[in-house]
């Protein structure tokens, strides 16, 4: 799980977007991820919320915003592969859980501390149910990072289901590492990583 540090920079920039936004393309998906993003700036905003003893509501109501943007079930399936078929109710709704968690507890802590990145929107893409959303990161020192945001339209709306920093992609990175382990061991094997991982974090 720790051989790969790539999926790290991946997330960790995702968020940076979501709070470090500049006016931007006006499309539907852009729409959905900017619906996000005011929510999470008025959380850590907040100089209520960042008294010591709200530090557990803060997370919670950041959590709450980012799931209203993030499609953990198209994604965890999607980082599983052909290993997704095989599991059952109960399982998959474990994996799930997991899945979020671990994006959860090792990335979202990083937001609240955060400044000074600027956020370009560059261009939209719709064919019919999937959208991409592309930006541009400008860090402190004038180093653009373009990131893609690849989504999928629910009921709900626009959901995020991968991010791609520089052509390398979130999931993929997530679906060979899951994939050696489960050759290498078992699922069960990987479950147990999953929960240590998130236990320690």
């Amino acid at each position: 799980m720790n051989r790969k540090k790539f999926p790290c920079q991946i997330v960790f920039i995702f968020f940076l977007t979501t709070i470090f936004t500049t006016p931007a393309w006006a499309g539907a998906p852009t729409d959905r991820i900017r619906q996000a993003t005011d929510k999470i700036i008025e959380i850590v905003s907040d100089k209520a919320l960042k008294e010591p003893g709200k530090k557990d509501e803060r997370k919670m109501l950041i959590r709450k915003a980012v799931d209203e943007i993030f499609d953990w079930e198209d994604m965890s399936r999607r980082s599983l592969a052909r290993h997704w078929a095989k599991r059952t109710g109960e399982e998959k709704k474990e994996f799930i859980d997991l899945f979020g968690q671990l994006l959860e507890r090792t990335y979202l802590k990083k937001v609240e501390g955060y400044s000074g990145e600027k956020v370009n929107y560059t261009g939209e893409k719709i064919d019919e149910d999937y959208g991409i959303v592309n930006v541009k990161i400008v860090t402190s020192k004038d180093v653009e990072i373009p990131v893609k945001y690849r989504l999928k339209k629910k009921e709900s709306g626009w959901l995020v289901y991968d991010i791609s920093i520089e052509g390398v992609s979130l999931i993929k990175n997530y679906r060979v590492q899951f994939n050696n382990i489960i050759r290498r061991s078992s699922y069960k094997k990987l479950v147990k990583r999953l929960r240590a991982k998130v236990e320690k974090e």
